[in-house]
């Protein structure tokens, strides 16, 4: 299925590297079992490591694809790493959840930063519905508290015993981001 072309899909700079955030393709598994397979990426996700190539094909095509709003973010066209946001519907349906992951190789770069201020910015026109874009973030996870911050995103509070991670409950700090955050075009 085609998609329309948004602010998303165009490329940002970095240093010297310009990166994209274009969607999911099956032909970008090799690329996300890089950071998939990584017990440090997903230390603080709510997926386990992934073990086999199989397992990323089936998160492709069942989760990355299917999904309302799953990029992947891309230097030269290879993904290094994701971003979704996932809407909510119903009474809550002002507002969707941010998520990310980046493959460590390119930790402390500000490339998620940039991704996240792009996202942030783009998704109110995108999603006219939407007024609060908002993120939860283990406690012990300062780098992605500080992309957050970074990104004009507001810390709310600590969120006690707030998610099940790998077996445990963890404590989590909520960040928000409205539409009337956004900076005048």
């Amino acid at each position: 299925m085609a998609e329309e072309p948004s602010k998303l899909s165009e490329g940002f700079q970095e240093s010297s590297e310009v990166i994209t955030v274009r969607p999911t393709e099956l032909s970008d598994v090799d690329d996300l079992m890089v950071w998939l397979t990584d017990d440090q990426v997903s230390r603080y996700c709510i997926w386990d490591t992934y073990a086999s190539r199989e397992q990323a094909l089936d998160y492709i095509k069942n989760i990355a694809i299917p999904h309302p709003w799953s990029k992947v973010i891309c230097i030269d066209n290879r993904a290094i790493g994701a971003i979704s946001v996932t809407p909510n519907s119903g009474n809550s349906k002002c507002r969707a959840e941010l998520g990310y992951v980046l493959g460590k190789y390119y930790w402390g770069k500000g490339i998620m930063t940039r991704a996240v201020k792009t996202v942030a910015s783009a998704i109110f026109d995108e999603w006219p519905y939407l007024e609060r874009l908002e993120a939860t973030v283990d406690v012990n996870n300062k780098a992605s508290q500080r992309v957050l911050e970074k990104s004009g995103f507001q810390r709310e509070g600590v969120l006690r015993k707030y998610k099940i991670l790998k077996g445990y409950s963890r404590d989590v700090v909520m960040f928000s981001f409205l539409s009337t955050d956004r900076s005048p075009s």
